[in-house]
C-alpha cells in the first residue's frame, strides 16, 4: 500500500513549521522572560517557578512533567494526538538547554538584553514572541504538551472548553507564587503574580490574533461572461468548490452568471490574478466573513444533545439515506 505523497509532504511541512515555532518560543522565553524572573502559565511557568526557587533547570522540569502527562494521557487521547506533542517536548527540552547555556553569564545569572529596570517592556516583547510561536505550533496541528494535555483530557469527559481549562490551570500556577517565601516579601510576590497575569493576557491575545489572521476567510462574488473559465481555473488552482448563481442585470436587462466563492484570505492574491488573466473586465466583490465552517475550513465545535432516534421509513434500498449539499456545489452522501 503506497502512502500518499501529499500526506507525507503535509506532515513534513507541519513538523518543519512546529520546529520553527519552538525555536521562536525558546528565544522569547529564554531571552526576555527568564532573565527577569517573569512567571508564565503552563508547564513553562511551573519550570520557571521551580528554577527561581531552587535553580533546578527549566528544561528538565518541563520534560519530566510532560513525560508523566503523556504517559498518563496516552490511553485517553491516543498516540496519533500525542505524536507531535512528544516531538515538541523533546525538541523544546534540547532547545531550552542550549539557549540557557548561550545567555548564561559567568556568575550564573542570565544576560538581560533590555537592561535593568525594563522588566515590563521585556515581558511585552517576550509574550508577543511566545504567543506568536504557540500560534504557529497550533496552526500546524502541534502542541507543546503540558496544560494542553490536561485541558484535552478534561474536555473529553466534562463540558469545559479547552480555553477555560487552560485559564483555570494557569491561574493556579501563577497564583502559587504567593506561597513561596524565596520570592521575597508579600508585596514582591504580589508583583510577580500581577506580571504573571499580564503574561497570560498578552500571550493569549497574541495567540488568538495570529490564529485568526491565518484562518480569516473571505467571500467573492465574481461577475463575468467567462465564468466557466474562471470557475475551472479557481477550482484547479485552489482546490475549492464554488457556486454559480443566476443573476439579472437591472440596467442592461441581461441574464448573467455570478460565481460565489469562499476562500482563505491568504489565497486572495492568487484568485485575483487568475481572474485578471482570464477576464480583465470582470467585476469582483470581496468581503470578509466572521467565520466559515465545513469541509476545508473550520470545524463546528459545539456540543449537540443526543436525542432518542425515532423510527423512520426505510429507503427503497432498505436503509435510510440523507443527501447533504455543502453549499459550494459538491453534494455528499451521509
Amino acid at each position: 500500500m503506497m502512502i500518499d505523497r501529499k500526506i507525507i509532504w503535509q506532515e513534513a511541512k507541519d513538523y518543519f513549521n512546529i520546529t520553527l515555532g519552538l525555536m521562536l518560543y525558546t528565544f522569547g522565553f529564554t531571552v526576555f522572560l527568564l532573565p527577569y524572573e517573569i512567571v508564565t502559565g503552563g508547564i513553562a511557568g511551573i519550570g520557571a517557578i521551580v528554577f527561581y526557587a531552587t535553580k533546578f533547570p527549566v528544561q528538565w522540569t518541563f520534560f519530566i512533567i510532560n513525560a508523566v502527562l503523556i504517559v498518563a494521557a496516552l490511553k485517553e487521547l491516543g498516540i496519533k494526538f500525542l505524536a507531535k506533542t512528544i516531538y515538541a517536548t523533546i525538541v523544546i527540552t534540547v532547545m531550552l538547554d542550549l539557549a540557557q547555556k548561550i545567555v548564561e553569564m559567568p556568575d550564573g545569572t542570565f544576560y538581560k538584553l533590555m537592561g535593568e529596570g525594563n522588566d515590563f517592556m521585556s515581558l511585552i516583547i517576550g509574550c508577543m514572541l511566545t504567543g506568536t510561536s504557540l500560534a504557529i505550533v497550533f496552526l500546524n496541528n502541534g502542541s507543546t504538551g503540558g496544560t494542553d494535555i490536561i485541558a484535552a483530557v478534561v474536555n473529553k469527559y466534562y463540558n469545559v472548553s479547552l480555553g477555560k481549562g487552560l485559564i483555570m490551570v494557569d491561574l493556579v500556577i501563577i497564583g502559587s507564587c504567593l506561597t513561596i517565601d524565596s520570592f521575597g516579601l508579600f508585596p514582591q510576590r504580589c508583583q510577580m503574580v500581577v506580571f504573571g497575569l499580564c503574561t497570560m493576557f498578552i500571550e493569549c491575545t497574541m495567540l488568538d490574533y495570529v490564529m485568526s489572521v491565518q484562518r480569516q476567510s473571505v467571500q467573492f462574488f465574481i461577475f463575468s461572461h467567462k465564468y466557466n473559465e474562471i470557475a475551472s481555473a479557481i477550482t484547479k488552482k485552489t482546490d475549492h468548490t464554488l457556486t454559480i448563481l443566476d443573476g439579472h442585470g437591472w440596467y442592461t436587462g441581461k441574464e448573467m452568471k455570478v460565481i460565489c466563492l469562499l476562500a482563505k484570505k491568504s489565497e486572495s492574491v492568487l484568485i485575483f490574478r487568475l481572474i485578471k488573466m482570464i477576464d480583465p473586465r470582470a467585476f469582483v466583490s470581496q468581503s470578509s466573513v466572521i467565520g466559515v465552517y465545513g469541509e476545508g475550513f473550520d470545524q463546528i465545535k459545539v456540543k449537540v444533545k443526543k436525542e432518542k432516534e425515532s423510527p423512520s421509513q426505510p429507503s427503497p434500498s432498505g436503509r435510510a439515506q440523507l443527501v447533504v449539499n455543502n453549499g459550494l456545489g459538491r453534494p455528499k452522501k451521509a
